[in-house]
């Protein structure tokens, strides 16, 4: 069978999987509207003050960092599946990539991005 077919199938199959099941909840589930559950927040505790108070531009920059070394798995896990065909250019490659990041990291770490204040 042709890999396209298979693909259209599986996604067919996908979508009629995923439109059944919110279909399903549209009649099946109950609905008891209740004033609590009509707020912006179900925490138990009212909601005072504005919404958009500003962060701090440190949980950026540490989420952007935890990103960057986040996406580093998802090239160092196809690399070590294919390590034994790739030989010495592969060990190469790979060592400068790890080192860049390590320069990030030295980076980030002497301009307090990771201090957590």
């Amino acid at each position: 069978m042709d890999p396209m077919v298979s693909l259209l199938i599986f996604a067919f199959f996908v979508l009629i999987i995923g439109a059944s099941m919110l279909i399903a909840n549209r009649v099946l589930a109950l609905r008891r509207p209740k004033p609590e559950k009509l707020i912006a927040y179900e925490c138990g505790v009212d909601p005072s003050g504005d919404a958009r108070i500003p962060f701090h531009v440190k949980f950026y920059l540490i989420a952007l960092i935890f990103l960057i070394f986040d996406v580093e798995i998802v090239f160092l896990y196809p690399w070590a599946v294919v390590f034994e065909e790739l030989g010495w250019f592969g060990f190469v490659e790979i060592l400068i990539f790890v080192l860049m990041l390590f320069g990030a990291y030295l980076y980030a770490l002497s301009e307090g991005g990771l201090k957590w204040e």
